[in-house]
């Protein structure tokens, strides 16, 4: 045997192509060969961007000694997290039921049928190999045991997926959770609870809409003091935009230092939006900064976006965490000269000491600059200092979930910042992901290169995709886009969908594993559920359909009870009970000019959780917001509805203002 990644599409899985280990990708044939030879599976699962990742693969999966035992006892599978998720997911759920933690790397041991009957994360060196002896042992000498206990795990996790009953979400689960939430908010440090501090991209979302539907001042200060503490703390990349992944400490100083694309494009979104909200400068910088990092340093050349950069650079050839990133004074004054290098100390909050390691600083920028040109200036001298030192890897694969995200965040920024090379980046991503994406009417996981992976979507990847192509389709007019996300979403109806309407993140036609993985929490990322009720409550909106508000509604109602439970992972279930609880609110603007300009300007500047917007040519085809709805003399006109029924038309940007504070 040898090792077969060499052929992956996954950067994670090449990063492990030369290991002495005999490595396989997940699949039907590494079942069969442990059937065969009577092993059990060590499943390794991580991601590229993972630093204990690269921690046990240079410590254990690059020593031949370690190869030796897992080679001989074993079959071994390595799987990338983000292109497998229903994997990791079903097998998350084995980790932290038998640990009560989880994360990654995630190391387990199943039988050839898959059922896991040890689990766990990170090992050192010496434990991973005892590991590895303790189970070749009890595998040998307790085969009966192991099987039953394997059978007893998997039948107890296959419990927990169990749909639980529905609780529709109502205007008092949406108080209740604002007041939830500021139990748990850090007013002196924004965010909520303590370290780790992760962004709350999707909790925020929620309070802007509450805030947007209620008045409810608290819910926009939670949301205002969050969106700060992290804008100006070490989590946000002050030089060239763009947010990590986490911040190690309360004060959001320190972060791990990967950046990923799901992070930064629902950010960017956030900030996008609150800049609607408020007017203030500050969001409208940092949204622009960090649409700037996603098109700059995560766009690939056919037009999508690579999924992360390394916390890791490789310095000497070994990886140190934030080598890139991280300064001290005398590295600012050489930079700088001596001036400008001790005023950019004071303003970074680069000290002496340090505030990260080994004397080094991140950059925070508690303060304005008191010269914004000077700030310009030093900012660009100190990011071409950067950009000469060694840079983290990239994990160019390209997710259809994240970009999905990412589509909806360019497109939103572009319309409301007045930036059309962001809906441009936009448009590229998303014929990009629908071109090579969709391979027989069904949707692939990832690519790279170009080049699609056999991994087949699963719902998330089709909730996000469509939410970025509706929020492409209102920023363009362009009903492509709207018949894109139809056939997405009518997809995620026939194969995600149970007939009591529960949804599922694999499709009924998918792979099976030993459960139907059911995720309801939102957690990094929309989960499958929230994201498809989304997607499926502003497609009702913008064609009129029942069934597809039928199934937002339902979808919402099965995760009612956590969202109560516990709204920080909820966070966009919430806010897409708002928009349910505030719409549809539908706007149609026909004709074109400077006029019909001004009019969706305003109709964008509209906080509405509910609102969705048709524009064009009357009865453009393919759009159903604009049938019947002409012209009235001649020039632009708006159309302001509810479920299709729509107040007197009007021409004039006052009176359209007007029409929207009724409605």
């Amino acid at each position: 045997m040898v090792n077969r990644l060499a052929a992956s599409t996954s950067p994670y899985l090449l990063q492990h192509a030369e290991n002495p280990v005999h490595w396989q990708e997940w699949g039907p044939e590494a079942f069969a060969e442990a059937r065969r030879r009577d092993v059990p599976i060590l499943l390794s699962v991580g991601y590229a961007a993972c630093h204990w990742c690269h921690v046990m693969a240079h410590e254990s999966f690059e020593d031949v000694g370690v190869a030796e035992v897992v080679n001989a006892g074993f079959v071994a599978v390595k799987v990338d997290r983000e292109e497998r998720p229903d994997v990791d997911a079903v097998y998350m759920n084995a980790t932290t039921a038998l640990t009560g933690h989880g994360g990654w790397p995630m190391t387990c041991v199943l039988t050839p049928d898959g059922d896991p009957f040890f689990a766990g994360t990170y090992f050192p060196r010496e434990q991973f190999l005892s590991l590895l002896a303790n189970v070749g042992r009890v595998w040998t000498e307790q085969r009966d045991d192991v099987l039953a206990s394997g059978a007893h795990i998997a039948g107890r996790l296959r419990e927990m997926t169990a749909v639980a009953a529905p609780s529709p979400i109502t205007a008092e689960t949406t108080d209740t959770a604002v007041l939830a939430l500021r139990r748990h908010y850090d007013l002196a440090r924004g965010g909520f609870g303590g370290a780790p501090k992760f962004p709350p991209s999707m909790v925020l979302e929620f309070l802007l809409r509450h805030h947007a539907r209620t008045g409810d001042a608290d819910a926009l200060a939670m949301a205002r003091g969050t969106a700060e503490a992290m804008a100006r703390g070490g989590i946000h990349d002050q030089l060239a935009g763009g947010f990590a992944r986490y911040a190690v400490d309360a004060d959001w100083v320190v972060p791990h230092f990967e950046k990923m694309l799901y992070d930064n494009a629902q950010l960017l979104r956030a900030y996008t939006h609150l800049w609607r909200a408020t007017g203030e400068p500050l969001w409208r910088r940092i949204a622009s900064g960090t649409a700037d990092f996603i098109v700059r340093d995560l766009g690939t050349a056919q037009g999508g976006f690579a999924s992360a950069l390394d916390a890791d650079t490789v310095v000497d050839g070994v990886g140190v965490e934030g080598a890139t990133y991280a300064w001290t004074p005398s590295q600012l004054v050489e930079v700088l000269g001596e001036e400008d290098g001790r005023a950019a100390a004071a303003l970074l909050s680069v000290t002496p000491e340090g505030t990260f390691e080994h004397g080094t600083s991140t950059l925070q920028l508690r303060t304005e600059p008191p010269d914004e040109a000077w700030w310009a200036d030093v900012r660009a001298r100190l990011l071409a200092a950067r950009e000469a030192r060694p840079q983290p890897a990239r994990d160019d694969k390209v997710v259809t979930s994240w970009n999905g995200l990412a589509i909806a965040g360019l497109a939103d920024a572009g319309a409301l910042l007045d930036r059309p090379d962001l809906v441009e980046a936009a448009v590229r991503c998303a014929e990009f992901v629908v071109s090579t994406h969709v391979v027989d009417g069904r949707l692939r996981r990832a690519s790279r290169d170009g080049v699609v992976g056999a991994a087949a979507g699963v719902a998330d990847d089709h909730g996000n995709l469509a939410e970025g192509l509706l929020a492409l389709h209102q920023a363009t007019g362009d009903a492509r886009w709207l018949s894109a996300a139809g056939d997405v979403l009518d997809t995620a109806l026939a194969h995600f969908r149970d007939e009591d309407g529960a949804v599922h993140d694999t499709a009924d036609d998918a792979e099976p594993l030993f459960t139907r993985p059911r995720s309801q929490a939102d957690n990094a990322e929309p989960s499958g559920v929230s994201s498809l009720a989304g997607a499926w409550l502003s497609y009702a909106a913008l064609v009129g359909s029942s069934s597809h508000r039928a199934a937002a509604d339902s979808a919402l109602a099965s995760v009612g009870a956590l969202a109560g439970r516990d709204p920080r992972f909820a966070g966009w279930t919430l806010a897409v009970a708002e928009a349910a609880l505030t719409g549809p609110l539908q706007v149609a603007v026909v004709g074109e000019g400077s006029v019909a300009d001004e009019m969706l300007s305003v109709v964008r500047a509209s906080t509405s959780p509910g609102l969705v917007l048709a524009s064009g040519a009357p009865d453009s085809p393919g759009q159903p917001l604009l049938e019947g709805r002409p012209t009235v003399g001649g020039g632009p006109t708006a159309y302001v509805c509810r479920g299709f029924v729509c107040e007197a038309p009007v021409t004039d940007v006052e009176s359209l203002r007007a029409a929207l504070a009724r409605a």
